[in-house]
This record gives structure tokens, sequence and C-alpha cells, in this order.
């Protein structure tokens, strides 16, 4: 009966990841998104190779450049090639975004698992995540940022536990759903214990929504980081953080906007590229959103 049930855990996921590509292919929506989130990762993960330079290196005869010729996206009131900081500022902004998304997710999808498994402290644990709920993102990192100081380690701790109840609702939703299905009382009926349970059973079929989630949710910490960033709480100057470089930009506005503006529009499409994504995926995994 344990090979039964998980065969009928394994039968109805697998077409599904099986066409996923090729949904996302034939929406040119998504196949963009999908090739510039690629491109972004791509940039972000080999930025020292395909930079070259330094991107804290000073030209102090290059200040503040316009985009074109010799630097094609211009150059910083340091004289710093914005091509070369951008690619870094990536680096770094992706980097705060995963490891806030990992950590937070990581504890969000066990407590969804424990308050759905569970029902007895099910009670209890959606209780604090309304708490934590209750407070902004920005509220988070203003409070870590007077404990801890402002940098990356503030805004990756604000994120985390901005991102631990939504996953955590999540979670348990979609738990509650699998929880019913006959597969795991007859798991149940077996004897399997709780752990190889939920392992084997349980998080399989509920990885649709998590990685839907934790796409969407990829644009809103880059954005909310960067936000961070941009009020001082987040990456301090001289550092390439893409937040922190339109902050710097802001007081070259009327004269050399370009230094604000590339880093804006920089997270300004890699949000949009994660939000359409996640939008096409979740109309790939739920059946009931195809035509």
């Amino acid at each position: 009966m344990s090979a039964v049930a998980t065969t009928a855990a394994s039968v109805p996921a697998a077409p599904k990841r099986a066409g996923i590509l090729r949904r996302l292919a034939t929406e040119p929506g998504a196949a963009i998104a999908l090739a510039f989130v690629l491109l972004t990762i791509f940039a972000a993960v080999f930025a020292p190779w395909l930079a070259g330079v330094d991107p804290y290196e000073t030209n102090l005869r290059a200040t503040m450049r316009p985009p074109g010729g010799e630097y094609l996206l211009g150059t910083d009131a340091q004289g710093r090639d914005l091509v070369v900081r951008c690619l870094y500022g990536l680096r770094a902004t992706l980097l705060m975004g995963v490891i806030s998304l990992v950590i937070g997710g990581g504890i969000g999808i066990a407590i969804g698992f424990a308050a759905a498994f569970y029902r007895r402290i099910d009670g209890l644990l959606m209780r604090l995540m309304d708490v934590l709920l209750s407070f902004p993102a920005i509220l988070f990192g203003l409070a870590i940022a007077a404990i801890f100081g402002p940098g990356l380690v503030a805004v990756v701790i604000a994120m985390s536990v901005a991102t631990v109840p939504l996953m955590a609702r999540i979670v348990r939703g979609a738990a509650l759903v699998v929880m019913r299905l006959d597969y795991i009382e007859a798991a149940r009926a077996v004897g399997m214990n709780d752990g190889r349970l939920i392992w084997r059973h349980l998080a399989p079929n509920c990885l649709s929504p998590i990685f839907v989630f934790a796409t969407l949710r990829f644009g809103q910490v880059i954005l909310l980081g960067s936000a961070l960033s941009f009020l001082g709480l987040g990456a301090q100057p001289p550092s390439a953080e893409l937040g922190a470089m339109a902050a710097e930009g802001r007081n070259f506005l009327f004269f050399a906007p370009h230094i604000a503006v590339v880093p804006s529009v920089l997270i300004f499409m890699v949000v949009l590229a994660f939000n359409v994504l996640g939008d096409a995926l979740r109309d790939a995994l739920d059946p009931r959103l195809r035509i």
C-alpha cells in the first residue's frame, strides 16, 4: 500500500513538470521574462569576469560622463563606470534576495508544515504569524538596523523575518489540501512515521505553490531590500548595490540623472521579470487556470 501511495503522489505532478518550459515558451511575455532572469543570473555570477575592472576604482577625469561613447551607461560622481558598478550591484542585490528567501522561506516552510500536520499547535503558530504580518518590512529594517547597525546584514535579517509569515501561510494552505487526500490516510494506515510522511508525500505535493510564491516573493524582496538600501539602512557607500547606487545618484538628478536612473531602471526590470515569470509559472502549474 505504501508503494501505491507513493505512485499516487507522484503521478499527477510528473506531466506538469515535464511541460512547464514548453508552456512558458508559448507565451512571449513569460519567455522574455525567463530569458531576462537567466541573463541576470549569468551576469551576477560572472560579474568579475564580465566587468574586468575594479568597481571601486575612481577616475576623477571622467566624472559624471553621460551614457555613450567609451562609457556605455556613463559614469558616476567619482568617475566609476556604471556598467561595471551595475554588474556588481546586481550581484549584491540578487545575493541579498537569495539569502533572505532561503532563510525566511525555509523557516516559513517548516512552520507551515508543522501547523498543517500538528493541528494542536496550528492556532498558536498562525497567531504568531499574524503578529509578524502586522509589522511592515520597513519597520523591521529600522529596528534591526538600530540593533546591528546599517548594512546588508540588517537588510537580510529584515527581509527574512518578513518572508516567514507569508511563506508559512502559503505552505499551510497547500498542505491542508494535501492532508485531506486518500493516500495520506493510506500512508498513516501502514504505520509511516510523521517525518517520512511529510518528506515523501506532503512536501513533494506542495512544491508547486511554494515555487510560484518563491518566484514572486523574490522580486518583492529585491524591491524592499533596495528600498532599505536607498533609505540608508542597507549597503553603505561606496558599496556596489543597486539601491545604494540609486541613493548616491539622487544628489545629481538635475545635471546627471543617469547616475540614479540606470540602477533604478535595472531594479525595475529585474522585479518585473520575476513577477511576470511567477505569474506564468502559476498559470502553468495550476490546471484550473489553463485554457
